[in-house]
C-alpha cells in the first residue's frame, strides 16, 4: 500500500461494512421495514457502548506503552553482554569471547525472525540459555562482577521475551470484547430498521455512528496485539524493531573489524 495511504488503512478496511450497511438500510426502506422510532434510551446505549469501548482501549493503551520500550530494552541488553564480550577479547584475545559475540549476533536473529513467528518461543530461549556455556569460560578471564553484571541482563532478556509472549497472545479481556460487539451489532440493526425522517437524514446517522463504532472496535483489536508484524491484515501502526535491526547491524560491523 502506498505511503500516503497508510494511515487510511483501518477506514479502507471498514468501507465494505459501511456498504453492506448502507445497501441493507435502502432495502429495509424501500420494502417498508422500518418500524422502530428514535428514542433517547438508543442515544443512551450508544454512549454506554463508547463507555466500554473507552474502558478497554485505557486498558490496552497501557500494554500498548510498554511494549513500545520492550525492543529497545532488548537490544541494550544484548549490546551490555556484548560489550562484556569486547572487553574480554581485546584483553585477553579470548576465542570463547569471539564465539560469544557471534552467538549473541544469532540472538539478534533468532529475535528478529520470533517476531515475524518464523521461530518459536521456545528456541529464543534456548539460545539465551545457551550463552551460560560462555560465561563459564569466561569465569577463568575476568571478574566475578563482570559474570554477575551480564547474569542480570541474561534474566532480563528472559523477562522481556516471556512479556511479549503474553502480550502477543493473550488478549485484553475478551469477555469485554462480547459486550461491545454484541451491543454494536444491536445498535447498527436497530439504525437500519430505525425510521427517522427525512430519509436521507437517516442515512447519515446509520453510516456515521456505524463508522465510529465498527471503526473503534477493529483500530481496539489491533492495538491489542502491537507485535503483528506477521498479520498482513493489521492496520495500526506496529512498534519499531528498529533499535534491535540497528543493534544487529552494530554488532556485525564490529566483528568485521576483529582480527
Amino acid at each position: 500500500m502506498p505511503r500516503f495511504l497508510a494511515k487510511w488503512k483501518l477506514v479502507i478496511k471498514i468501507l465494505p461494512y459501511l456498504v453492506l450497511i448502507l445497501a441493507l438500510k435502502y432495502l429495509v426502506h424501500f420494502l417498508g421495514y422500518e418500524f422502530l422510532s428514535l428514542s433517547s434510551l438508543f442515544g443512551a446505549l450508544i454512549s454506554a457502548n463508547v463507555f466500554l469501548i473507552g474502558f478497554l482501549i485505557t486498558g490496552v493503551m497501557s500494554d500498548f506503552k510498554e511494549a513500545e520500550k520492550l525492543p529497545s530494552d532488548i537490544a541494550c541488553s544484548l549490546e551490555a553482554i556484548a560489550d562484556e564480550c569486547f572487553i574480554i577479547y581485546e584483553n585477553k584475545k579470548s576465542p570463547a569471547a569471539k564465539q560469544g559475540l557471534e552467538h549473541i549476533s544469532g540472538i539478534f536473529t533468532a529475535i528478529l525472525h520470533w517476531f515475524q513467528k518464523e521461530t518459536r518461543t521456545h528456541e529464543v530461549m534456548a539460545r539465551i540459555f545457551e550463552l551460560n556455556h560462555y560465561f563459564l569460560k569466561f569465569e577463568k578471564e575476568t571478574q566475578a562482577n563482570f559474570i554477575v553484571r551480564i547474569k542480570q541482563e541474561q534474566n532480563l532478556l528472559r523477562k522481556m521475551i516471556h512479556r511479549i509472549h503474553n502480550i502477543r497472545e493473550l488478549s485484553f479481556v475478551q469477555t469485554g470484547y462480547v459486550i461491545v460487539e454484541a451491543i454494536t451489532f444491536i445498535l447498527i440493526l436497530g439504525l437500519i430498521v430505525m425510521k427517522i425522517d427525512p430519509y436521507f437524514e437517516s442515512v447519515f446517522f446509520v453510516v456515521f455512528v456505524s463508522f465510529f463504532l465498527l471503526y473503534m472496535i477493529v483500530f481496539l483489536k489491533d492495538l491489542d496485539n502491537p507485535f503483528g508484524y506477521y498479520d498482513d491484515q493489521s492496520a495500526v501502526e506496529e512498534v519499531s524493531l528498529k533499535p534491535i535491526s540497528d543493534g544487529l547491524n552494530d554488532l556485525r560491523e564490529r566483528l568485521a573489524h576483529l582480527p
